[in-house]
């Protein structure tokens, strides 16, 4: 059994601006580590892999991390899985922590399943909780799309693998110590992935809903594609971004980056705005951990209304305009 209780956070890093950026949930994933290692007398160690290193320390600055390791090599310049698998086995092989734990985005969710399975190592994805308890880990994760939450301990001795859900871990980062900062040239021969990076397209200035703070979605109560500008600016108004229910989707009013639900995404606003969404239960299981729900729906018996925190009962096209006017005007005040 390891006997060593770092906590690695595997950072994910986004492109805005022509720059790089920590993504918001690995912050949270720090938070999550910390409050961890608080109990368990560990330390939160920040795991960055890169082709080669660069500013990251500037985004880290007091991240909360007691070291910084940046992990460079010319294969892990672009995410490609199992690159970054090879990568972080190598590494964890020669030094095994107590924990990792990464954000349940897609790469998260693709790539500590796959490294758990290959070293025989417990994992457990989607988690809303993990507390220390007898040199052991105990976790929280929903279960049921939602319905019900699974409390589950590792039986297997460590390294644990974790995903936690976004917007779950904020927390104040500040933690005032100094950050050891290393580098280091991962030693990986012959490496020659079978899969190789060609190019990356995303939609330039959209917030990823998953990490969004607010969240304006549209479902077939929109009447058509030529409405969604209502939300888009809702969205602006509230810093929000846009999400969509499966059969706007299948429609194709919108891209399938904006699904929520259970064959969608999976997320976890302060403030969640449902526009013309019955409240189809596979939906319900994407966005129901929402601090707040607002449901507009000219249908009183939509099921909607039976999670959300307030309600309105009208025609979402009528009453998104007026609703985004007001907040303008408190917001602009």
């Amino acid at each position: 059994m390891s006997q060593c209780k770092d906590i690695w956070v595997i950072i994910e890093q986004a492109e805005v601006g022509g720059r790089s950026v920590v993504k918001g949930v690995s912050l949270e994933a720090l938070s999550a580590a910390r409050s961890l290692a608080n109990q368990s007398g560990g330390r939160v160690v920040a795991v960055v892999l890169c082709g080669e290193a660069g500013s990251i320390e500037k985004s880290l600055g007091g991240c909360g991390a007691d070291q910084l390791r940046i992990v460079t090599h010319p294969s892990l310049t672009d995410y490609n899985p199992l690159a970054f698998r090879r990568g972080l086995e190598a590494l964890i092989t020669l030094s095994p922590p107590f924990a990792l734990i990464m954000g349940a985005t897609n790469h998260g969710k693709e790539l500590l399943p796959a490294i758990a399975t290959a070293m025989n190592c417990g994992c457990v994805t989607d988690c809303i909780s993990m507390e220390y308890s007898d040199g052991g880990l105990v976790v929280q994760r929903p279960v049921y799309s939602g319905k019900a939450v699974a409390t589950l301990r590792f039986a297997k001795a460590p390294p644990f693998f974790i995903t936690i859900r976004p917007n779950l871990f904020r927390g104040n980062n500040e933690d005032g110590g100094q950050v050891e900062i290393s580098q280091e040239v991962l030693d990986l021969p012959d490496m020659e992935p079978r899969l190789k990076f060609v190019e990356r397209n995303m939609e330039s200035g959209k917030r990823d809903i998953t990490e969004a703070r607010v969240v304006v979605s549209g479902g077939m109560g929109m009447q058509g594609p030529e409405n969604f500008p209502l939300l888009e600016v809702l969205a602006e108004v509230v810093e929000g971004a846009v999400g969509a229910s499966r059969p706007v989707v299948d429609e194709g009013w919108r891209p399938y980056s904006n699904q929520v639900g259970q064959t969608g995404r999976t997320v976890s606003p302060n403030l969640y705005i449902a526009c013309g969404i019955s409240g189809a239960v596979q939906h319900l299981a994407g966005m129901s951990s929402s601090q707040c729900i607002v449901a507009i729906n000219k249908d009183e018996n939509a099921p909607i209304f039976d999670v959300a925190d307030f309600g309105i009962v009208g025609d979402a096209l009528e009453i998104i305009p007026v609703l985004t006017e007001e907040i303008r005007k408190v917001t602009q005040s």
